[in-house]
């Protein structure tokens, strides 16, 4: 290994008694791509936080060393001055405000008495975006940007106060395969500059195709550091979960059922007279995924809210939705869910789940009925039943009163699972069902939706992970500019070529 410039040396981290890190250890070379890989909840996004100044270790958790000098960050700031630099999955910019503004916030160029000196500012960013191929238009509102161009403010925001290691947190959770090449394309760039990258992801062949080296987490523990000529695909896995993980799906042929549980007629959609959905047709039978593959912001959102909110004024212009057999457009949310529908959705945090209440309030979501005695709510009830569905979805810790909000995404997103199964719906629509979400939790997940298929379930599977929607789906529709572009079988096109369609080139069959 050669000179290290990150050294974490037995770092412990808890918050009460939950400890989150466990004597960390590790090293992270100068100049080199490091992965950090594990489970949700593993203590992966701890440790960079720790590293970052967003939290200090406990007062006996061991030292953080950076270029051989100890350190205590008080906060982000104390970071950044010591050349490091985070771009967190969820973006810290200002959606009103110029790319321009947002980068140079919190280092205004100019006296402190005096205007912003705005032109430096720019010559200089003109310059990062040339030397490293992070073109962004510096004057454009942050809220009209694609999310790929999002994540190029953000790396410049990093760059234009001179950090030299950078930390990346999912980098790729919300990019087309375009975008990620385009990543990867400027994080080797990084590199040979001499700049240190530090990647947190779930995603293995990413890390097999652009780190030199891995640490594995799990449990709040270093489970494993190698370099990646040592590694593969099988063994990160292992070393994450614990076990042996399957990689690879085995989906047995099925033929449909001859009933439609979802029949999407001609629907068409507009938002401030723009169309965002262009006469969509499609239905899903019984026993069979139906995948949905586009670059989000593609009308999917837009699909979704005319399924299960049809009846909101302004949700369809033109067309009809029948789930189940029943014509949905005048029935409330909560009625067509009781039809015996199914529904993940895309964003779990805003649609998905009341974030301080507990697992119990969660998770009998819609199904309240379901533990009820004369209109009363038992409670009893709903501890067994939560506590048969924490077991049955490996869901973690098993703390049925603890908020939701302190669990991992991975969790949380296993509790909305675990609610929307329980139901045994006829049929499921599920949205970015694994995003954020870890390779044993995937294995899960993909293996549930793959139960209710064999079960009979229709399912419509929303996703922006090609990989998943080759591995799931019979069929698997193309959306592009608010438009069903595509549909091929299982078999009849591979990641490249539906990945081309998605980015509005050639058109598939329909």
């Amino acid at each position: 290994m050669s000179e290290s410039v990150v050294e974490f040396r037995k770092v412990s981290k808890s918050f009460g008694d939950l400890k989150a890190n466990d004597e960390i250890s590790f090293q992270v070379s100068r100049g080199s791509i490091h992965g950090i890989i594990g489970e949700n909840g593993a203590g992966k996004s701890t440790a960079m936080k720790l590293l970052y100044g967003l939290y200090r270790p406990d007062a006996d958790g061991g030292e953080i060393q950076v270029r051989g000098k100890k350190i205590d960050f008080r906060s982000p700031l104390d970071a950044i001055r010591f050349g490091i630099g985070m771009v967190h999955q969820h973006f810290m910019l200002a959606g009103p405000y110029s790319v321009l503004d947002n980068i140079i916030l919190g280092a205004e160029p100019g006296s402190k008495l005096g205007p912003i000196d705005r032109n430096s500012a720019r010559v200089k960013l003109k310059a990062l975006s040339e030397k490293y191929g992070l073109s962004v238009p510096l004057d454009s509102p942050v809220e009209k940007l694609a999310v790929g161009v999002r994540q190029r403010v953000e790396i410049l925001k990093a760059l234009y106060r001179e950090c030299e290691i950078l930390i990346l947190d999912e980098p790729t959770a919300v990019l087309t395969p375009p975008e990620v090449s385009n990543l990867l394309e400027n994080l080797r760039k990084l590199k040979a500059e001499g700049k240190t990258i530090l990647i947190i992801t779930h995603k293995l062949k990413e890390v097999m195709s652009f780190a030199d080296e891995v640490t594995v987490f799990r449990a709040g523990k270093v489970s494993g550091g190698l370099s990646i000529g040592d590694a593969s695909l099988q063994k990160l896995a292992d070393l994450m979960v614990g076990r042996s993980v399957r990689l690879t799906l085995d989906v047995p042929a099925r033929e449909p059922e001859k009933n439609s549980v979802l029949e999407v007629k001609g629907i068409s959609a507009r938002r401030s007279g723009v169309s965002v959905l262009k006469s969509v047709s499609f239905s899903v039978f019984g026993g069979e995924i139906v995948g949905v593959a586009g670059v989000e912001g593609n009308g999917q959102s837009e699909l979704l809210e005319s399924l299960f909110h049809a009846a909101e004024a302004g949700v369809i212009d033109e067309g009809s939705v029948k789930i189940l057999g029943e014509n949905v457009a005048s029935l409330s949310t909560a009625k067509i869910l009781s039809l015996g529908v199914g529904y993940v959705p895309e964003d779990r945090h805003e649609q998905g789940l009341m974030l301080d209440r507990s697992v119990e309030d969660n998770f009998i979501l819609g199904q309240q009925a379901n533990y009820a005695w004369y209109g009363w709510l038992r409670k009893r009830w709903i501890r067994a039943g939560v506590a048969r569905a924490m077991e049955a979805f490996d869901i973690r810790p098993r703390r049925i009163d603890l908020k939701i909000r302190g669990f991992s995404g991975g969790n949380q997103q296993k509790v909305i699972i675990a609610r929307e199964f329980e139901k045994n719906p006829k049929c499921l629509v599920v949205a970015q069902p694994t995003r954020g979400v870890d390779v044993g939790a995937i294995e899960f997940i993909h293996g549930r939706i793959l139960q209710a298929r064999a079960e009979g379930v229709g399912v419509l599977l929303v996703s922006s992970e090609l990989d998943e929607i080759l591995q799931l789906s019979d069929r698997i529709l193309v959306i592009y500019a608010g438009e069903i572009v595509a549909e091929f079988k299982r078999g009849e096109a591979d990641e490249n070529r539906i990945g081309g369609v998605m980015g509005g080139g050639s058109r598939g069959q329909r």
